[in-house]
């Protein structure tokens, strides 16, 4: 046999992100409460970063429905205008102008020591919304789905970039606890929007990693490997190899239930197939409601990001909401010693001028704090406005069978942003209106076109299609070619298999599983 060595060359092109960019992604993606955390956490580790006085406070971008005006306000707490209002403003502001002047002084002595004392360029802030899935709610004294994974994290042996890796993994679990992005995206992501180099191989280990947390099941890609791997974790006894034999081979009979195809293909008796099929239900299909987030899901507080309101004449408005971050600013002394390192540098010390390259250091880092709050308002708020344009007949009227078409490219078009901005929003935030609170994944939907041209909403046929089923004789259920024809009836020509799709995509069986 002889072996032969080829050389290949590849041209790859791949995207990186500044710091800064990295900066803007990761507050974007923030929910409200944990952007606060993170703008408070910064104002205590950065001191040339201040908050201006109480009046200058933003709550939002107020913004017309029918028109791109912008209006900024405090609307939860009015300006008294009264003297002693500005007075004690005035003395706050002095007050923590004294703090900080008393950190700088603080900060410029330790620098005195060496290199080694320096303080690292970086930015703090929040951990945790890394996913796509992410959302902040009111819990109650619970804790939370994605928590009780990352304490058993820190009780696993990992590297930092592990633990890197690990924790984005277990913020794209969806709510039933399964991973369903592939690991190639997962790694594209940690390399584009966190700078985190590493294969598909080292996605795979971890996830092989988590799949050993509890409960049993949680990590898998699939229902089917979901309880393959609570199988997998059952104590060895005689059903054991059966229930793998009917989960691997037999999966699709399994799933409709098909007994007499999975006794035939198992070789037992009756009583030993039902025995296994008896064992085969006790597995959890939902590993991540067993952890409370399923649950809490129906009766959680949601912090919407958005209110969005609709006047009697139906012209929509909205307003972001900014909770308790105040504006920002740099602070008086540090850009005072800025200036003064333009003028005096070429006859300061060497201390001097590392105090200064300090001051430097910091001012850039605030400034760059301050600009990326700034884009993710702006980024918010032009996206809110395209999607409140799009779908201007639900706002006005919460009628859902309203809801036009829309994907995220429809958005990203419009908004002159990148479709992963727009899926950044959309996964994480929501939307309070007159009709209650929403994801603004709730807005997207899929188009169907059909043979007239004309294009419907994906939303709007499943309600038509659930509406059916819903008012079905349950004795006498109608079919999927049934159903097509009803749908039909109705104004929506789609075929069969189509109709078999959303029927599935609804969690709805066929029709002798309905049967009652």
């Amino acid at each position: 046999m002889k072996l032969i060595q080829t050389q290949e060359q590849k041209l790859q092109q791949v995207q990186r992100l500044s710091q800064q960019q990295m900066l803007q992604v990761h507050l974007l993606e923030m929910p409200l409460t944990e952007l606060e955390q993170s703008v408070n956490a910064e104002l205590d580790d950065n001191p040339a970063l201040e908050t201006t006085s109480p009046e200058d406070v933003f709550e939002g971008c107020h913004m017309e429905g029918n028109d791109s005006s912008t209006s900024y306000g405090d609307d939860s707490q009015p300006s008294s205008g009264s003297d002693s209002a500005s007075d004690n403003d005035d003395f706050d502001a002095s007050k923590e102008r004294e703090e900080r002047d008393s950190a700088l002084n603080d900060a410029l002595e330790r620098i005195g020591g060496g290199d080694d004392d320096m303080p690292t360029a970086g930015y703090t802030g929040g951990s945790g919304a890394d996913s796509a899935d992410y959302e902040e709610m009111v819990y109650g004294d619970t804790t939370s789905f994605y928590d009780k994974l990352k304490e058993q994290m820190g009780e696993t042996e990992l590297s930092e970039k592990d633990e890197d890796i690990m924790e984005y993994v277990i913020g794209s679990l969806d709510s039933d606890g399964l991973l369903r992005k592939d690991s190639e995206s997962i790694s594209d992501e940690l390399a584009i929007y966190h700078g985190i180099d590493c294969t598909i191989d080292d996605v795979d280990r971890v996830v092989r990693i988590l799949q050993t947390f509890d409960p049993a099941g949680i990590g898998a890609h699939s229902l089917q490997e979901c309880l393959l791997l609570q199988i997998k974790r059952r104590p060895n006894d005689s059903l054991k190899p059966m229930m793998q034999k009917v989960i691997t081979d037999c999966f699709d009979e399994f799933t409709k239930k098909h007994f007499d195809k999975i006794r035939s293909a198992l070789g037992v008796d009756t009583d030993t197939a039902e025995r296994v099929m008896t064992e085969l239900r006790r597995l959890n299909p939902k590993p991540g409601s067993s952890l409370g987030e399923t649950e809490g899901r129906n009766i959680q507080q949601i912090t919407p990001d958005f209110i969005v309101d609709t006047d009697d004449n139906g012209n929509v408005t909205f307003t972001l909401n900014s909770g308790n971050i105040p504006e920002l600013k740099v602070s008086p002394s540090f850009a005072d010693m800025m200036e003064a390192y333009k003028n005096n540098k070429t006859s300061m010390s060497r201390r001097e001028k590392e105090a200064l390259l300090y001051a430097k250091e910091k001012v850039e880092r605030a400034r760059g704090y301050i600009e990326a709050i700034k884009v993710r308002r702006r980024t918010l708020t032009i996206t809110m406005q395209a999607i409140i344009d799009w779908q201007r007949r639900f706002f006005q009227d919460g009628d859902e069978a309203d809801l036009k078409p829309m994907i995220l490219k429809n958005i990203a078009d419009r908004t002159g942003l990148d479709i992963s901005t727009i899926s950044r929003v959309s996964n994480i935030k929501y939307a309070q209106t007159n009709w209650g609170t929403f994801p603004l994944r709730f807005f997207f939907s899929d188009g169907y076109t059909t043979d007239d041209g004309e294009e419907l909403s994906t939303r709007k046929i499943k309600l038509a299609l659930k509406d059916l089923i819903d008012k079905e004789d349950k004795k006498k259920p109608m079919s999927d070619d049934a159903l097509t024809k009803a749908l039909t009836k109705l104004g929506y020509p789609i075929a069969r298999r189509t109709v078999a799709k959303y029927r599935e995509q609804l969690g709805l069986p066929v029709a002798r599983l309905r049967k009652g």
